[in-house]
């Protein structure tokens, strides 16, 4: 505890403004049409690859990255003092070393950005549903192969995120079920509003969806999914492929392709050992690499047993219902009790009618 707080102090004094900022991609940089075209981006990855001495903004974010540990506790006072770019490099720093959870990325998120990389990690619903509400000019994410994300926080963040673009996901079999839930907040939704001319409507939301979502990646996905959307989201492509004429006539942004690590270029100047646990480095495994084999047999019947308990629960109780008014009508007809309660009823109207 003594050395995080011995961390914490340094860093409030340690200034991360001025030479980081001209090694970090800009928010243009990152989304910038110029990156979209295969050879300007291969030549890019070639200067990214000439070495050159780290700068000591870099040499200090490594240092908070091999003690991230001792400072989890006190990163909602140590994070209030670092620009954005900061708190993203040290994002992607935690999930690299299998520590980014809600407790890491909530104190962190900052309202400028425009991507964010949570594959991969502990993060939760309630940890994506705040982080939504913070960085609502998103325009990608990555939740693929987080086991604890449903398509509740999903929800939320299509609400809070209306520049999103960009939607990675699958990678995993909970992730894809939880990608397969997400379809219908997809599809377009129209609400019913009454006004008395059209020229209001201009300024009236009349639908709910992601309307800007226009790429999604999921690497496995299967044929169902890809004709409902086909059908219903005709305006989202699917897994777009590397190609200089672009994608169905398409641009193709960067954050797009499968192979592309959202926060990889946050990281770029940081030593890869600052990431390295138990003797070995992580290496970031591309979502269509990631094991099926994650659930056991018996965890996947019981995933499907509860999608389709829940797919059928309202025809059940509509079932239910008939039946109970069937029986109803039938022990009327049958039998004498009945006949008897009926016609005392009929009796009895008749006497109150006479009163």
């Amino acid at each position: 505890m003594g050395k995080g707080k011995e961390i914490t102090t340094s860093l409030k004094k340690l200034d991360l403004n001025s030479n980081f900022m001209a090694c970090t991609p800009s928010k243009s940089s990152l989304f910038s049409p110029t990156l979209q075209s295969p050879g300007l981006l291969s030549c890019r990855r070639l200067l990214l690859g000439k070495s050159k001495p780290p700068s000591l903004v870099s040499l200090c974010l490594g240092v908070i990255g091999k003690n991230l540990q001792e400072i989890i506790a006190h990163l909602s006072d140590i994070s209030i003092a670092f620009p954005p770019h900061i708190r993203m490099t040290i994002a992607a720093i935690a999930r690299r070393r299998k520590m980014l959870c809600d407790e890491v990325i909530i104190p962190l998120a900052d309202t400028s950005w425009e991507i964010l990389d949570i594959s991969g990690s502990e993060v939760t619903d309630s940890g994506l549903i705040e982080v939504a509400k913070t960085c609502k000019f998103l325009q990608a994410i990555d939740i693929s192969r987080c086991n604890k994300i449903t398509a509740s926080s999903v929800s939320v963040l299509v609400e809070h995120c209306k520049s999103l673009r960009t939607l990675r996901c699958g990678g995993c079999p909970r992730s894809d079920y939880t990608a397969r839930c997400c379809l219908t907040l997809l599809k377009p939704k129209l609400d019913d509003t009454v006004k008395d001319s059209w020229e209001e409507l201009d300024t009236v939301e009349i639908s709910h969806s992601a309307e800007s979502l226009r790429w999604l990646v999921w690497p496995k996905i299967d044929k169902d999914s890809v004709e409902i959307l086909a059908t219903e989201c005709p305006r989202i492509s699917v897994n777009p492929k590397l190609s200089p004429f672009g994608f169905r006539g398409k641009d193709v942004p960067i954050e797009a392709f499968p192979d592309t690590v959202l926060d990889d270029l946050f990281v770029r100047e940081i030593n890869p050992s600052t990431w390295a646990a138990c003797g070995f480095t992580l290496k970031p495994v591309p979502p269509i690499l990631s094991s099926s084999k994650e659930l056991s047999l018996a965890e996947k019947f019981r995933l499907a047993f509860v999608e389709r308990d829940a797919r059928l629960a309202p025809k059940r109780a509509k079932n239910a219902r008939q039946h109970q008014r069937r029986s109803d009508r039938e022990w009327m007809e049958m039998s004498a009790e009945a006949k008897a309660i009926v016609l005392a009823s009929q009796v009895s109207k008749s006497l109150h009618g006479r009163n």
